[in-house]
């Protein structure tokens, strides 16, 4: 091959029996992937997952009109042909790449891989000539544009009031689970924690400068270190709390923020209009953190603004006597 051309047919260039391969080998990946996708689902979304075992059976009926279509005309040997041996044609998400996202996020996967085959089986109608193997492609076209409804169809038999309000409640459960309560714990921690060295610094030194730096090493590293217990203490297969590796990221990232937040401000010269900004920083996050907890904690706000207000003031007291002892 030469270096830099595709070794990628081009779909204009396929024969008839590539066609009904490429086909073939399309819907039997569908299938496989709707599949992969209710177990995926089964244990915690167990009616979603009967919609798409029921998709996959689809696939399947599709894929054996298809060899009977190809066995008629042009004999047993089916050529292997794959959506990644043709140049500019539709690529499938790779499930473990999807498998992580919301259950919403599924169905819309789910939905545009319905639309790409449409596409597909239109545009391979309008290159066949024989009219058994066009009407085929024809009907399989309407198929696919039909499965919205059909998946409409199965979602009313096997989703029902009470089941689509139980999967939205362990939805939001997994959400409160993997990304609320971890980030939370890591902005409370960013945010509380690192209020003694900041602002023992400032007032030790009033300089501005070393306070920043200061700030940015507290937060950083109490970043790194919480994302990294919260991924290693619970690979979340029993607790059910999900990906170790988003609640590590969620504490992590909230962790950094949380101190950087009143670090920042001492990137101002000026040493008061740093602090009294940096006063201002914290203010707004402890009321952040006690509006997060009775968002979606369901946290009394009052109590949780003392709960929080409180801890940050006795640790922000603690680093001004310290810094200015």
């Amino acid at each position: 091959m030469i270096p830099g051309m595709s070794a990628r047919r081009r779909f204009s260039d396929l024969n008839e029996q590539e066609i009904l391969a490429l086909a073939i080998s399309s819907e039997e990946d569908d299938g496989r992937i709707y599949r992969s996708y209710a177990e995926m689902l089964r244990e915690d979304y167990p009616d979603t997952a009967k919609v798409f075992d029921g998709m996959a059976e689809e696939e399947d009926g599709h894929r054996k009109a298809l060899i009977d279509l190809h066995r008629k005309r042009f004999g047993e040997v089916i050529p292997l042909i794959r959506r990644e041996h043709v140049a500019g044609y539709y690529a499938r998400r790779p499930v473990w790449l999807v498998e992580n996202l919301g259950i919403d996020r599924i169905r819309d996967e789910a939905e545009a891989m319905e639309r790409d085959a449409e596409a597909f089986y239109l545009k391979a109608a309008a290159n066949t000539r024989d009219a058994d193997t066009r009407k085929l492609l024809g009907d399989l076209a309407a198929a696919e544009a039909g499965h919205h409804d059909r998946a409409g169809e199965l979602e009313e038999e096997h989703l029902d009031a009470d089941a689509r309000d139980s999967e939205a409640r362990t939805a939001h459960r997994q959400f409160l689970l993997t990304w609320v309560q971890p980030g939370l714990a890591g902005l409370m921690d960013g945010s509380v924690s690192t209020l003694a060295p900041i602002f023992a610094t400032a007032f030790a030194t009033q300089d501005t400068w070393t306070t920043f730096l200061v700030g940015l090493a507290a937060s950083v590293g109490a970043g790194i270190s919480m994302g990294f217990t919260e991924a290693a203490s619970d690979d979340g297969e029993l607790s059910g709390r999900g990906s170790p590796l988003k609640r590590g990221i969620a504490s992590g990232v909230m962790t950094t923020v949380g101190g950087l937040g009143h670090a920042l401000p001492y990137l101002i010269p000026e040493f008061w209009t740093a602090t009294i900004i940096a006063f201002i920083v914290v203010f707004v996050e402890l009321w952040a953190i006690a509006w997060i907890q009775n968002r979606y904690m369901e946290t009394p706000f009052f109590r949780a603004a003392f709960q929080v207000v409180l801890g940050g003031a006795l640790v922000f007291a603690a680093g001004v006597l310290l810094g200015s002892g």
